[in-house]
């Protein structure tokens, strides 16, 4: 049995490798899909998830759109991507499906089918520009790498706009087979561009395309590609916006302006800071052949590797430097970095006469990059905050919750999504200093209330009173747990709930990641409310 499995394998990979290869990354998403519950990071919750069900729930969680706004201002997100999900949250509406766990399993389902794109097309990129050996390894290595799994069904844009940027190339790759050449690219340019209504950077990625279309000599092809550009984003960026807020492309200049504006209130770095990302995500030294085949492409692929590369320089100068801004680039540098390696290696002199030292790499990738698949590929993050929601959606007719959070300066934002219901915060930080002016906002219904001090707890009126209080971590637990019994002191612990085995992991090789345990309190206020 094994050994007939084992032959079909082999038939598979020798035969029909791009099959085998998709059943793989099938495979290894569909897990995901089951088991990597919650979020990785605040936008791909936040700004997604968070943003479109309360539009389907008639609320407007982040006070995005202008009828919600004392002074209309346009927050700068593109509502393409979101509003996708505002629809598909809508229909399970209709159609009778709150769960929101089960909600999230079918958005995840839908991403993993959707990335798979990535998987098909980057095997055929690669097929054409160079052979079907260097497809084989260059399609394995987007099916398995460690992170692709995991990062594949995240509601994270700048891994949902690389399928329409891949497949943008891969029709002006095959153009010259078509008999309508013009219209055709431009079908190319419209369907490519619509990743920048998911990602607005990726306007640098699509910018690439259309210079390296001129460089290359193919005017037409240039001309047709940016018309298809320019008629996708004026169908979904112009239209949307005009009706919303009354003129054109209304988020996309509040963006501009925004980034203008805040360039240094983020995360920042030194401009090889993405070098160092891309290194460690690709696992050195592996990476590094790959950096260099990626290189050696540019004059031979510069349809690809220009785009590619004038993204990762933009994102290089400009000062806000978060990890996942660089990701829409890394498979294009997979599939030029395979292509460009193996016809080095081929040819030089010094692998050839040291072809141990290559395997050995090789060897030490896998070694590397198994576990990381392993470890990353089920992963359930954020576990303890969507957990909490998750408990807490089971009492009906929340009015207010308190966040505890006096360990350190900013409040965990717990997801609302996972409550089912829309209900106001109080959050309790570690101020900077103790504050007795509790200030108007505690009288008025706003979603997320800042404590300047415990002792605004005695300003509010009973029933605006918090029904539960939720302590983040164990962190002096006791001394806190003590102060809010001076305020609400028939609370009654309710549970503990642990973060899961990856979020402890990463909290113990860096603590900025604040994944830790949440400790759930009920009060009389909820008892009375809710008898």
């Amino acid at each position: 049995m094994f050994k007939k499995l084992q032959n079909q394998i082999y038939n598979l990979w020798s035969e029909n490798p791009l099959r085998l290869i998709i059943i793989i990354a099938l495979l290894l998403r569909l897990i995901s899909v089951l088991f990597s519950r919650g979020y990785e990071m605040h936008d791909d919750h936040y700004l997604i998830i968070e943003a479109s069900q309360s539009w389907a729930d008639g609320e407007d969680y982040n006070n995005w759109l202008p009828w919600n706004q004392e002074n209309p201002e346009p927050s700068g997100h593109s509502l393409f991507y979101t509003g996708f999900h505002f629809i598909f949250f809508s229909a399970l509406k209709w159609i009778g499906i709150s769960d929101p766990q089960f909600k999230m399993f079918l958005v995840r389902l839908l991403h993993a089918f959707f990335s798979l794109l990535v998987v098909t097309l980057g095997y055929r990129i690669t097929e054409r520009l160079s052979d079907r050996n260097t497809a084989r390894f260059a399609g394995l290595l987007l099916a398995v790498y460690w992170f692709m799994p995991f990062f594949s069904v995240r509601n994270l844009v700048e891994m949902v706009c690389i399928p329409f940027l891949m497949a943008g190339l891969w029709m002006i790759m095959n153009s010259d087979t078509k008999k309508y050449l013009f219209a055709w690219v431009l079908l190319a340019g419209f369907i490519a561009s619509m990743a920048f209504s998911v990602r607005f950077q990726t306007s640098v990625f699509l910018a690439g395309i259309g210079l390296a279309l001129l460089l290359i000599g193919r005017i037409k092809s240039a001309i047709a590609f940016g018309l298809g550009v320019v008629l996708s984003i004026a169908i979904f960026q112009g239209t949307p916006d005009f009706f919303i807020w009354g003129y054109p492309f209304a988020e996309f200049i509040g963006y501009f302006m925004y980034n203008v504006t805040h360039k240094y209130d983020y995360i920042t770095g030194d401009w090889y800071n993405y070098l160092i990302v891309l290194a460690g995500m690709l696992i050195p030294p592996f990476s590094f052949l790959l950096f260099w085949g990626f290189l050696r492409t540019w004059k031979k692929h510069v349809l690809i590797f220009l785009p590619a590369f004038l993204f990762l320089v933009f994102h290089s100068v400009y000062p806000n430097k978060q990890e996942r801004f660089i990701f829409p680039i890394i498979p294009f540098i997979i599939i030029l970095g395979t292509i460009g390696w193996i016809e080095f290696y081929k040819k030089s002199v010094f692998w050839q006469k040291y072809k141990l030292l290559y395997k050995i790499i090789i060897i030490l990738f896998w070694i590397l990059n198994i576990p990381g698949l392993i470890l990353y590929t089920p992963s359930y993050a954020k576990k303890a905050r969507v957990e909490t929601m998750t408990y807490l959606s089971a009492y009906k007719n929340i009015s207010f919750i308190l966040v505890e959070d006096s360990n350190r300066q900013n409040t965990t934002m717990l997801p609302r999504y996972y409550l089912n219901q829309w209900i106001s915060t109080y959050g309790y930080s570690k101020p900077l200093e103790e504050q007795q002016d509790c200030g108007n906002l505690l009288f008025e219904r706003k979603q997320f209330l800042r404590l300047n001090s415990m002792d605004c707890l005695q300003q509010i009126s009973y029933d605006s009173l918090p029904d539960f209080v939720v302590f983040i971590d164990k962190l002096n637990l006791e001394s806190r747990v003590e102060r809010v019994r001076k305020y609400l002191p028939d609370m009654e612990f309710l549970i503990e709930i642990e973060p899961g085995f990856r979020d402890k992991l990463m909290r113990a090789v860096n603590p900025v990641n604040y994944n830790v345990p949440v400790y759930i309190y009920k009060t009389a206020s909820y008892e009375s409310g809710n008898p």
